[in-house]
């Protein structure tokens, strides 16, 4: 894997914290099997990889007016996310696919 395509991944935001540690236990373990996953696959690898699904969110940006993904953790289970160079960003869980995308 070359250094320019190693994932890193940021979980420091307020929202997704608190989403985070507001998940009951087999959530919470989903969530920390996916983000070993990340850790392993290159950005190439993210983008193509079928479980994650990433997907652009194209009815809002980041505050930054970065463009805003969303990535499955579960079935049911998505994150919102975005990419800064080598970091992925996490913003928020959403236990319903459907709250990820609105605005």
């Amino acid at each position: 894997m070359k250094k320019s395509d190693k994932v890193f991944l940021d979980l420091n935001n307020p929202v997704f914290q608190e989403d985070l540690f507001g998940l009951q236990k087999k959530d919470a373990l989903r969530m920390l099997g996916t983000l070993q996953k990340i850790k392993r696959l290159s950005w190439t690898e993210i983008y193509r990889d079928r479980g994650l699904r990433w997907e652009l969110v194209q009815s809002k940006t980041g505050s930054g007016g970065q463009r805003l993904y969303t990535i499955r953790i579960s079935q049911g289970f998505r994150a919102l996310v975005y990419r800064e160079n080598q970091y992925m960003r996490f913003l928020s869980l959403h236990p319903d696919h459907d709250s990820a995308y609105k605005k």
